[in-house]
């Protein structure tokens, strides 16, 4: 993530992304606030690190937008592992 936001900003932008990666994702009413915070700030981290490996993205490049683009990839992404782990588990 951009690191001007500083951790303030990177806790925002990472509840952002996770509020509206569950409303994607559809898990929007199964999980509260601290959840979406969680998701968003380690969807941003998983985000990061696959922009990074597969397009060899610098994140101390990214505007604001593409910090965000990114937090929101990686919370979708952690939703999507977590719900196939959560299924598996139940099966």
């Amino acid at each position: 993530m951009n690191p001007q936001l500083g951790y303030l900003g990177w806790i925002i932008i990472g509840a952002l992304a996770g509020w509206i990666g569950s409303k994607i994702m559809g898990t929007d009413a199964r999980q509260g606030v601290l959840a979406d915070i969680v998701v968003g700030i380690i969807g941003a981290l998983v985000g990061g690190f696959v922009t990074h490996r597969f397009f060899g993205d610098n994140l101390r490049n990214n505007s604001l937008l593409a910090s965000f683009g990114v937090a929101l990839l990686g919370s979708c992404i952690v939703i999507f592992i977590w719900r196939a782990l959560s299924r598996n588990r139940n099966s």
